[in-house]
C-alpha cells in the first residue's frame, strides 16, 4: 500500500495520530525509529535546516524536495507544510502536484498572505475568505491520488476570531478539503470547541511556547482531534543540545560525551549501515578457478 492508503487507515483508526515535526533525513529515521506511525514535515524547521526564519522565504521546490527526502528517509506517511500553496490558484494546482510526485501522503495550505510567518507569531495577515477557498477548490481538483490528504489551514483565529476561522474550516471542507487545521487557539475552551464547532476531521498543532495551551495527547483524542502534530519538538531540542555540547567545547578544549555515547558503528547503524555493508558482495560472481588462472 502507498503512504497516502496508509494515512487514511490511521486517520480511520480510533486513535489520534501523533506526527512529530522532522527537517531533514536524520530526525526523519529518528521518528521512525521511535516508532511512531507518521511524520510532520515543519516548514519551520526546514526553513531554520537552510538558515532562515519561518517567514515565507522557502521556496516551493526547496519544500517539496525536503518532504521527498524526509518520505524516503523515514518510510513513513508524511503530512508536510506548503505554506500558503506558493502564489495564486494555478500555482497552488502545480504544488500538489509536486508534493505528490514525491511521495507526500498529505499536506496544508493556510490562509494566510504571501509571504507568511509562523503562525504563532503576532502581526498575522489573511487573505478574503473568497480567495482562500478557491486555492482549497484547486488543489482538491489538483489530486491525482483521491487518498492524498489535503488539509485546510486558516490562520484567521488571531486576526478575525474564533467564528471566522471557524467557518472558513467548514467552507473548506464543503470545498473539498479533507481536514481542517484551525492554527492557534487561544485557550483550553477553545481547543476542545473546535472539534465540536468544526465538521470534519481536525488537526491539533502542539508547540511548546506559541500561543496554544498544551494539551495532554490523550485528552486532545477524547476532545476529537483525529492528528496531532508536533512541529517543534526535535528542531528546539537540536538547538539545545548543540548549544550545550559547543559551550563545553569552547570551554574545555575537549570533546564533549556525546549525550547518548554512540560510539561511531552505532551511529552508522542507526541509518543502515549494516544492510548497505551486506550489499558490498551480494552482487559479484565468485570467480571459476579457470578465469583465476587467466
Amino acid at each position: 500500500m502507498i503512504q497516502t492508503g496508509k494515512l487514511r487507515d490511521l486517520l480511520r483508526g480510533n486513535d489520534m495520530v501523533i506526527a512529530p515535526g522532522a527537517y531533514d533525513g536524520i530526525t526523519a529515521k529518528l521518528i521512525a525509529q521511535a516508532g511512531f506511525s507518521a511524520v510532520y514535515m515543519t516548514g519551520a524547521g526546514t526553513a531554520a535546516s537552510l538558515g532562515y526564519p519561518d517567514f515565507g522565504l522557502v521556496t516551493m521546490s526547496e519544500m517539496a524536495d525536503n518532504a521527498g527526502l524526509i518520505a524516503r528517509a523515514s518510510g513513513l506517511p508524511v503530512i508536510a507544510d506548503a505554506d500558503t500553496g506558493y502564489g495564486n490558484e494555478l500555482n497552488v494546482f502545480r504544488t500538489v502536484q509536486e508534493y505528490e510526485r514525491r511521495g507526500v501522503a498529505g499536506m496544508h495550505i493556510e490562509d494566510q498572505i504571501f509571504p507568511k510567518k509562523c503562525g504563532h507569531l503576532d502581526n498575522k495577515e489573511i487573505i478574503p475568505r473568497e480567495d482562500f477557498i478557491a486555492k482549497i477548490r484547486a488543489a482538491a481538483a489538483a489530486k491525482q491520488d483521491k487518498d492524498f490528504l489535503l488539509i485546510a489551514r486558516t490562520d484567521s483565529r488571531a486576526m478575525a476570531g474564533l467564528d471566522e476561522a471557524v467557518a472558513r474550516c467548514n467552507e473548506a471542507l464543503d470545498a473539498g478539503a479533507d481536514m481542517a487545521f484551525l492554527e492557534a487557539p487561544q485557550t483550553l475552551e477553545e481547543i476542545a470547541a473546535v472539534p465540536k464547532r468544526v465538521r470534519g476531521p481536525c488537526l491539533l498543532n502542539v508547540v511548546w511556547g506559541g500561543k496554544t495551551p498544551l494539551v495532554d495527547m490523550r485528552d486532545a483524542q477524547a476532545m476529537g482531534y483525529k492528528l496531532a502534530i508536533v512541529p517543534g519538538l526535535l528542531f528546539k531540542s537540536v538547538i539545545g543540545v548543540c548549544d550545550e555540547a559547543l559551550q563545553q567545547l569552547k570551554t574545555t578544549h575537549r570533546h564533549p560525551d556525546p549525550a547518548n555515547g554512540l560510539t561511531v558503528r552505532q551511529v552508522f547503524a542507526r541509518f543502515g549501515a549494516d544492510e548497505w555493508d551486506a550489499r558490498r558482495t551480494l552482487f559479484r560472481v565468485p570467480a571459476t578457478p579457470a578465469k583465476a588462472a587467466e
